[in-house]
């Protein structure tokens, strides 16, 4: 990585790491990387992140809300991703379980608890959150799968049961509510409330979530 030195007089020494070339080659990354330490405040320790992981995970300030918001001695993770989420509930919780079906986003995360020493909190595992499931015990079980990448904010709505990935939101549920009642479903900002509702059993508390001004996600606490 390289570094470069900027000075203003009667300022301090400020560090400004110049933006990788693999980064720099593609354009669609660079407002992402431009706002890196809003994804993980410790970025330039050594985080690592693929091409879908950033436009994928949650920004610190909103995953740390999440893990804040309710707290739960043993947290599922279903789609870690690089971690993001996962870090933020090891601050809370006694336990987390971070799936992921792709070995690499399993190392990044393990890279990524490491960097913030919450790594002995958490257990690792690589595989399909569907095949695993009547194996797996939770308190909670938090679910931020794939979106279908960053065209998801030019649909007018989000219709949870067509675009989410793996696949539709109904059956996540399912799958999650057999684990345990308690499940946070962490969707884009235009989703469909009508359809976030209707997932609800019992109830559901639905959350906007902002940094500063800007509208970033919306979650849902089902019990």
């Amino acid at each position: 990585m390289n570094w470069n030195r900027k000075y203003s007089p009667g300022e301090n020494w400020r560090i400004k790491t110049s933006m990788p070339s693999e980064i720099e080659k593609d354009p669609a990354l660079h407002k992402y990387w431009h706002k890196r330490h809003s994804l993980f405040h410790r970025f330039d320790e050594g985080i690592r992140l693929d091409r879908e992981s950033w436009f994928s995970v949650t920004p610190e300030v909103v995953a740390r809300h999440i893990a804040e918001k309710h707290t739960y001695d043993v947290v599922l993770d279903a789609f870690c991703g690089a971690g993001g989420n996962t870090i933020q509930f090891a601050k809370t919780c006694n336990k987390v379980i971070a799936i992921d079906i792709d070995p690499n986003k399993i190392e990044m995360a393990i890279h990524n608890a490491k960097v913030y020493g919450v790594e002995d909190k958490i257990e690792f595992i690589v595989g399909d959150f569907f095949k695993l499931a009547p194996d797996l015990k939770a308190d909670m079980v938090f679910l931020s799968p794939p979106w279908g990448g960053p065209s998801y904010s030019k649909a007018k709505e989000y219709d949870v049961e067509s675009m989410l990935r793996p696949r539709p939101a109904s059956e996540l549920m399912r799958v999650a509510r057999t684990i345990s009642p308690n499940v946070e479903l962490f969707l884009p900002r235009n989703t469909r409330r009508d359809q976030i509702v209707s997932l609800a059993r019992k109830g559901v508390e639905i959350e906007k979530n902002y940094i500063g001004r800007g509208l970033v996600g919306i979650t849902a606490y089902y019990f």
